[in-house]
């Protein structure tokens, strides 16, 4: 993006921003998932990341398209092949007074890597920084290994903390003590699995916004959240429940907000260990290897699941059947995959040429709280796996349980969500798919722990590669590779639904974030 674009983008959205009423009012939002901390560097997790984007800010910001606009930096180009330049906005304030400067971002970029206990790390975003140049303290310089076109999409990612609080903890942040921002809000309280409650950061350089107080509920029970709208006791809900649309549409109280999101609903295998532990022979007793790591099984799988009757029937609608990594809007989409057609007895046979032709036993684990009816899809996968002959159990649990789990690779197969953070396909084949190296910073997310060099070497040429047209090509093609050879199973695409009292507008997303800053009284 030029300067140019870029200081025009900024001034659109302050002027946007500054028309918003400024009295003071509250309101309420209902949150479908729950917030595992406050520590915005803590664990990459969408309703975390959303949380945090109240209370801080990040250099690189996205509309609700996912297109990058400014944010914390008002401009940025490469000066070089490996050297982006990042000016940053001036006159910004953190919560506690002092001044928003370069070396502000330097001990936030920094801190990630020392979080300890990170379910899900952000390494991945700054792991290719080399060197940090400090230009001056309004003018930042990055420095990597080679090329990388993808440092603005990735400063989306990195929230920009106080110095001051560089060296806190994540239960300091958790506590309010460390919770040192540049957002639109201060903290007031995190009471752990109930609520959040927010107070107007009025010198917020993005402007007043029309609520001075905010509170976001954790009610991940869908029955509750839709019960608390209606009542009245909150003004807004994300996740409306899909079996809810259609009488909440009928409602004249209430408005409703929908977009297709990036989230795609995947299955990780374990392909890489010789034993697992949650495969076994049909009667319990162990097997001799282990199945999932033969590309023929982890593709039966897949044909095994009619996937627009799971959107049918599960979602009621409200999805999208996926083929691969990223919906067709997005960048690095390729038009060479298609929707698995679901075929039982294809994969039946493919079982038999592995050498299963009685089928096996598996557990599939999932979270029952995170993702819109994702232990009804776990329910619905292991039935279609059952008559091919994989006999399936579901163990579905709280994410604040499964997710340290899967991290520490407890599971054989699991049921997930993932948000490409960077608008594109190369997170997703970044996280989920290249080979596992804690130290590059991919893989961060494979919980399958996948592995295939060609991919590997196609992605990293995409994250070198400048030119969009050859770097989508590298991705298009890594994306067929690893689809091909079922490093993991898309199943579909959410379609976000927020729901609101009449007098309230939302404007819906695709990354599927709920910003109360984003809720605006109906003019």
């Amino acid at each position: 993006m030029t300067p140019i674009r870029l200081f025009a983008a900024a001034f659109a959205w302050l002027a946007a921003a500054a028309a918003l009423p400024a009295h003071a009012a509250t309101i309420v939002i209902g949150l479908a998932a729950d917030v595992t901390a406050i520590d915005p560097h803590y664990h990459n997790l969408t309703p975390n990341n959303a949380v945090a984007k109240h209370l801080f800010d990040y250099l690189v910001a996205r509309n609700e398209k996912s297109q990058l606009m400014p944010g914390l930096a008002t401009e940025w180009k490469a000066i070089e092949p490996t050297v982006w330049e990042f000016k940053l906005r001036r006159d910004v304030k953190f919560s506690d007074g002092s001044e928003f400067t370069a070396a502000d971002v330097v001990a936030s970029i920094e801190r990630v890597p020392k979080v300890p206990n990170s379910p899900s790390p952000f390494t991945a975003y700054t792991k290719q920084i080399t060197k940090i140049d400090v230009v001056d303290p309004y003018t930042i310089r990055f420095r990597t290994a080679q090329p990388y076109p993808l440092m603005p999409s990735d400063m989306v990612q990195v929230a920009i903390v106080s110095k001051a609080a560089a060296n806190a903890s994540t239960e300091d942040f958790n506590s309010g003590k460390a919770a040192i921002g540049t957002g639109p809000y201060r903290l007031v309280r995190y009471a752990k699995g109930d609520r959040i409650e927010l107070v107007r950061n009025d010198a917020w350089w993005g402007g007043r916004t029309p609520w001075e107080k905010v509170t976001l509920r954790l009610i991940t029970n869908d029955a509750a959240r839709v019960a608390a709208l209606l009542s009245g006791d909150v003004q807004a809900i994300e996740n409306v429940p899909t079996a809810d649309v259609a009488k909440l549409k009928q409602d004249k109280r209430l408005g409703l907000f929908r977009q297709t999101s990036d989230r795609l609903m995947y299955v990780h295998m374990d392909s890489n260990r010789d034993v697992t532990p949650f495969v076994t022979a049909k009667d319990g007793t162990p097997l001799a290897k282990n199945p999932l790591r033969d590309a023929r099984v982890r593709k039966a799988l897949s044909m095994a699941i009619n996937r627009p009757l799971v959107v049918e029937r599960v979602m009621e609608g409200e999805a999208v059947p996926a083929g691969q990594l990223v919906p067709d809007f997005l960048f690095g989409a390729t038009k060479n995959l298609k929707v698995e057609k679901p075929d039982p007895e294809g994969a039946r046979k493919l079982l038999a040429e592995a050498g299963y032709p009685d089928g096996f036993a598996l557990t599939l684990h999932a979270t029952n709280n995170r993702y819109v009816n994702d232990a009804k899809i776990a329910q619905a996968l292991a039935q279609m796996w059952t008559r091919i002959g994989v006999k399936t159990e579901v163990v579905a649990m709280p994410s604040a349980t499964f997710f340290p789990q899967a991290t520490e690779l407890k599971f054989s197969v699991l049921l997930a969500g993932w948000s490409t953070g960077t608008g594109e396909a190369s997170s997703s084949l970044k996280a989920l798919l290249m080979t596992y190296n804690r130290e590059k910073g991919f893989g961060t997310a494979n919980r399958g722990r996948y592995s295939n060099g060609k991919v590997d070497a196609l992605t990293e040429d995409a994250l070198m590669t400048v030119d969009d047209v050859k770097r989508e090509a590298y991705l298009q093609r890594a994306t067929e590779l690893a689809i091909g050879d079922t490093g993991l199973i898309p199943l579909h695409f959410q379609v976000s639904v927020w729901a609101a009292r009449d007098g309230i507008a939302y404007v819906p997303r695709v990354d599927e974030e709920t910003l109360a800053h984003k809720f605006a009284p109906r003019t």
